[in-house]
């Protein structure tokens, strides 16, 4: 272990109640046929994806009781469900990996730059067998109710096989994009062909081949999964309501000499990256786009683009900040796409033009532009022509063309941020439903805490870097912030934490004032909730880095957990207090 976990080991315990027994962990984590669980815990965790299973180590080091939910039969979480075809990372495989643990990062290896989500779920099985996680996990387990009760100060949480916990705590761990989207089109049950989406792929994989496909949304997974789609395919028809930024990812096996320069000097750039914007670690031009001339700049994006990655946006210090600055960086990606696209009204429909780059999710890519050189791949612009339904043998657009098609892929995004938080049906203090509470959108104090539901932890919540981010970062960021505040919690006496509702109106206040300082609210993006109909309009992570962010949290904590209610008060103020 790390110093950190060796440290954590030995922090004091949350107590639980005398009258409460020791739950005991059942011999096996997942049985189809097993019996509803009625039992007491001093914490639940919804989620076994690396969030929720960093939590269940972090948890069991302080020598708490914990009982973990998941809806699906194994780990990984996003990349459990996420099986399209062409499914990867777009974090380097170095970075995107836990850092509690000096021993797994010496002793795992990835294959390539970036990882397949083959080796990402490799990856999360090896952590949960390695920590010996599972015995705590009650697999194949859907909560359905997570209820405050105020008399008892502890939560009760159900699930669709009848399970009735209680727990003094519980952290919801259900992840950014977990709440797949699939849209309403009219006539979709009349379609004679087969269905997907690409967040619900499913585990046997598809055969494709020679088939007639039609894939619905060019947004990150579609972007990946097209290129792959279309070499077994017998055509693919592509329909695009928005065109996306992509830069090539210039994925490669990975290399041992870069592999070895990480692995030796670990510790050193963890630690850098925890200061960085989005806590991934790479050279962030100090210098705006429009200090520089214009042969330099083009030199540097050009630079940028053959190295590959989302260190594109990085080319400058002002992409997200200033519309001209950023318009040098889409006009260069438009070129590009002219360059490579040869049709060249393909290559004119293919070019995002009304939105800043890197306000809309930037995409990274393994052939996606060149695909549309390919004989069997077509284009639908449905700004042009809309869907008008789905049709028994295909998919129709308002000018009657019915597109023939055996298969559809729906790569139509998730509900993000909120949407597996709000199917959890978590009810607060008065029985007031987080539903309601963000009825005109997401509201928390540090995308940790919601006024009104005490105790009650959201890993990567709205309101915190989250997606923004390189997750991976994030995710043990928010673990050991919580997993510190139970062990003070524990220390001091305190019963119940909740964050106040001036600290959560203001957290909100400066999140939208920092977000109205970029470019981001420009774009109808899924961070605006603009991907649902119907969903408030409000930009949901916090853009003010990452590096940012942890030292306000690290301030926070050292204030004694400032901005929250803290409830009795603890037992060393208290003490001081009668002492003065």
């Amino acid at each position: 272990m790390t110093e950190r976990a060796d440290q954590n080991a030995n922090s004091p315990a949350v107590g639980r109640p005398e009258s409460m027994p020791d739950a005991q962990p059942h011999s096996d984590a997942s049985p189809a046929d097993r019996p509803p669980e009625i039992a007491a815990f001093d914490v639940v965790v919804v989620g076994a994806g690396f969030g929720g299973l960093y939590m269940l180590h972090r948890l069991r080091g302080l020598g708490l009781s914990a009982r973990v939910f998941e809806a699906a039969d194994g780990v990984g979480g996003t990349w459990y469900w996420n099986r399209y075809p062409g499914a990867r990372c777009d974090v380097e495989s170095m970075q995107y990996s836990y850092s509690f643990s000096e021993e797994l990062q010496q002793e795992w290896h990835w294959p390539e730059r970036f990882s397949a989500q083959p080796d990402i779920l490799r990856y999360a099985n090896h952590v949960a067998d390695r920590f010996d996680l599972r015995r705590d996990i009650r697999f194949e387990t859907r909560v359905t109710s997570v209820a405050w009760d105020e008399a008892a100060e502890r939560w009760t949480v159900e699930t669709d096989r009848g399970d009735r916990i209680t727990a003094r705590f519980c952290i919801m761990a259900t992840g950014c994009l977990s709440a797949a989207r699939m849209p309403d089109i009219p006539g979709l049950d009349s379609f004679e062909g087969d269905t997907y989406h690409t967040g619900h792929w499913p585990h046997e994989g598809v055969d494709l081949a020679g088939r007639r496909v039609a894939v619905i949304g060019t947004g990150s997974s579609a972007i990946q999964a097209i290129p792959v789609i279309a070499e077994q395919a017998g055509h693919v028809t592509v329909f695009q309501r928005t065109p996306n930024f992509s830069i090539p990812s210039r994925n490669k096996p990975m290399d041992a000499e870069y592999e070895n320069l990480w692995k030796s000097d670990y510790r050193a750039r963890r630690l850098k990256a925890r200061t960085m914007r989005n806590g991934i670690l790479y050279h962030l031009n100090d210098k705006g786009a429009m200090e520089v001339s214009e042969e330099d700049r083009l030199r540097e994006y050009e630079a940028r683009w053959e190295g590959g990655g989302i260190a594109f946006m990085a080319a400058y210090n002002n992409l997200a900040l200033d519309a001209e600055a950023n318009r040098t960086a889409a006009d260069f990606v438009r070129e590009k796409i002219r360059s490579i696209v040869r049709d060249p009204a393909k290559a004119e429909a293919l070019m995002p033009r009304d939105y800043p780059i890197g306000t809309k999710r930037i995409c990274v890519d393994t052939d996606y532009f060149e695909t549309f050189n390919r004989d069997n791949v077509s284009l639908v612009d449905l700004r042009k022509t809309p869907i008008e339904a789905i049709a028994p043998k295909g998919v129709r657009t308002t000018d009657g063309t019915v597109h023939e098609a055996d298969a559809i892929v729906f790569a139509t995004g998730f509900d993000a941020m909120t949407g597996a938080l709000l199917k959890a049906g978590i009810r607060g203090r008065g029985g007031l439903a987080l539903a309601d509470k963000w009825e005109e959108g997401p509201r928390s104090y540090l995308g940790l805490m919601v006024a009104g539901f005490p105790n009650l932890f959201t890993i990567t919540g709205p309101g915190s870097p989250s997606v923004l981010s390189n997750m991976m970062v994030s995710i043990e960021q928010h673990v050991d912030w919580i997993a510190d505040c139970l062990a003070y919690l524990g220390a001091t006496g305190v019963r119940t934490i909740e964050a106040t509702q001036e600290a959560e109106d203001a957290w909100v206040a400066h999140g939208m004032e920092v977000a109205n300082r970029t470019l981001y609210p420009r774009a109808a993006s899924w961070y605006m909730g603009a991907n649902i109909p119907g969903k408030p309009r409000v930009f949901m992570p916090y853009i003010g880095g990452v590096g940012v962010y942890r030292e306000k949290c690290d301030e926070i904590a050292a204030k004694g957990y400032e901005g929250f209610r803290l409830s009795p008060p603890p037992a060393t103020a208290a003490r001081a207090e009668a002492a003065e």
